[in-house]
């Protein structure tokens, strides 16, 4: 198979990205200003699959940069048990491609009623969650055929670290992210055959970060899963040295997404402890590791930035894994792409 729209939606992002930086940047500025101007008490965000990864990434971001805790509310609180929340001076951040699925709208509506702001990073800008919100910020990620969302995904990550870094005042996060398209746009190099191969081989593997490099870890799990029905599971490296080593073997395959960050040193020891029990670690870094082979991602100059360059050189292997597996990454068997969860 060659030409899915999933490989030329990975190569689509860059571009994208330029679309919504330019479109945005004058109502990001004025929403971040009127947040610390309104000085709210906490994050929720409201999301489900990869955009729950994007608000997973985006806790990371809040947290470190605004020291405000941020936590995923769970859109069946709304859609199934209707159980109202309290949620005064609370910022209510959904995340969604579509904006239509109905438990998502309706946590987001709820959320409005309990006396939160509500923010939608949407890709629809006529869907309900877009209408409904009040600010929106488009992710400007145009139509998305694959089922796999690449693009999509990103531009979620980064409309949701832009507003963090106006909130903050974060000029060199800022900046990190104008130049991201750029460094998106770049030819990286292919991943080693090593890593192309155990990927093309196994049946199940973890998948690890910590950090800012987590919620990548989890989203490509999610992605193996989706597009080659490897069973991938994701853990932060300060996890996974406890109950889940347990069913590390010989051979046994480990993608880990490095940080760049205070975690850097604490994750590299994890490896290594995982590698002592027979397991086969598989890295994604911006350099070449003494030992295990590396799927080398560019460095994006902020270690909150680098690790979505680090996703966007996953999704090219992974959209060329499932092809060598013999399947579709466009078209997954099982899956839609709007999930339309009560």
């Amino acid at each position: 198979m060659t030409g899915t729209f999933m490989a030329a939606e990975i190569t689509e992002t860059g571009q994208a990205l330029r679309r919504q930086l330019d479109a945005n940047r004058d109502a990001t500025k004025k929403l971040a200003a009127e947040l610390r101007a309104g000085e709210p008490a906490f994050v929720a965000t409201i999301a489900r699959g990869s955009s729950d990864h994007a608000a997973l990434f985006l806790k990371h971001v809040v947290e470190l940069k605004l020291g405000l805790a941020c936590a995923s509310l769970g859109p069946s609180i709304a859609s199934l048990y209707h159980a109202p929340l309290r949620l005064s001076r609370a910022v209510a951040i959904t995340i969604s491609q579509s904006g239509r699925s109905p438990d998502i709208v309706a946590m987001q509506h709820s959320a409005k009623a309990a006396g939160a702001t509500a923010i939608a990073l949407v890709n629809d800008e006529n869907s309900p969650a877009a209408l409904d919100a009040d600010a929106l910020l488009a992710l400007h990620a145009g139509v998305e055929r694959s089922v796999a969302a690449t693009k999509s995904m990103i531009a979620s990550l980064v409309a949701g670290a832009s507003l963090v870094a106006d909130w903050s005042e974060d000029a060199e996060l800022a900046a990190a992210l104008e130049t991201l398209p750029t460094v998106l746009d770049a030819t990286h190099a292919a991943a080693p055959p090593a890593i192309e191969d155990a990927l093309a081989t196994t049946t199940s593997l973890f998948v690890i970060g910590r950090g800012a490099t987590f919620a990548v870890a989890m989203e490509a799990a999610l992605k193996l899963k989706e597009t080659s029905a490897i069973h991938a599971e994701a853990f932060s490296s300060a996890e996974v040295l406890h109950g889940p080593a347990g069913v590390v073997t010989p051979g046994f395959p480990v993608l880990g997404f490095a940080p760049g960050d205070a975690a850097r040193d604490g994750f590299f020891e994890t490896v290594d402890r995982l590698a002592s029990f027979g397991a086969a670690p598989l890295i994604v870094d911006v350099e070449r590791h003494a030992q295990w082979p590396t799927l080398v991602a560019p460095d994006a100059g902020h270690p909150m930035v680098t690790p979505i360059a680090a996703l966007h050189t996953f999704y090219r292997l992974a959209e060329a894994t499932s092809r060598r597996r013999g399947r579709n990454p466009d078209d997954p068997p099982h899956l839609m792409k709007v999930t339309r969860t009560v």
